[in-house]
């Protein structure tokens, strides 16, 4: 369950190059006529937004991430150079601006994240060499080890989420001290309430 907390708290700012159309507005995902089924495949790829076979067509790119943030810059595609035949990914479109911006974004979400007292990521590094040098030597005192961290981490973890809640900080406080979102701080803190 934790590696799924894990993952979410950085699924929370992955980012990806947005679209807006000619009119402004960010389009919903493109669908895939692929006959019949159950399921219809759809993306909101920058580049599923060519225009072609009555998909929307994309006007700006821009700078886009998981956690609803969009770049303030736009990145106008040049639609004469572009072949409007062709698929929007077969071309030279340059998506180091929307790219940019979303590293940026993530950068200051970073900076405002809760810094890691030096001895602790001191010792955090040297845990990571230990045992990963152990993986391949001594695989099961690896495990064990990891075992035995995992109980730690579960009763550490559960008196500082019971610490958190008995000082009523705010969810918005706790995601940004993790560098994450408030979904994905509230599943982290239920998964050490609730285990």
């Amino acid at each position: 369950m934790a590696d799924r907390v894990l993952k979410a708290l950085g699924a929370a700012h992955e980012g990806s190059v947005g679209v807006l159309l000619a009119d402004g507005s960010e389009p919903g995902p493109v669908h895939f006529d692929v006959g019949s089924g159950p399921g219809v495949p759809s993306t909101t790829e920058w580049y599923a937004y060519d225009g072609r076979r009555g998909r929307s067509r994309a006007a700006v790119l821009r700078g886009s991430c998981s956690c609803g943030w969009r770049g303030a810059a736009e990145y106008p595609l040049d639609r004469a150079a572009l072949d409007d035949d062709r698929p929007l990914y077969e071309a030279d479109v340059d998506l180091s601006g929307p790219i940019a911006d979303h590293e940026a974004h993530v950068s200051v979400i970073r900076d405002l994240a809760v810094p890691l007292p030096a001895e602790l990521t001191g010792l955090l590094t040297e845990l990571v060499r230990a045992l990963d040098g152990l993986a391949v030597r001594e695989p099961l005192v690896t495990l064990k080890a990891l075992a035995d961290l995992r109980y730690v981490i579960a009763r550490t973890g559960q008196d500082a989420a019971y610490e958190l809640a008995a000082r009523e900080v705010a969810l918005e406080v706790v995601a940004t001290a993790l560098g994450t979102s408030e979904a994905a701080a509230r599943g982290y803190l239920a998964d050490y309430l609730h285990p």
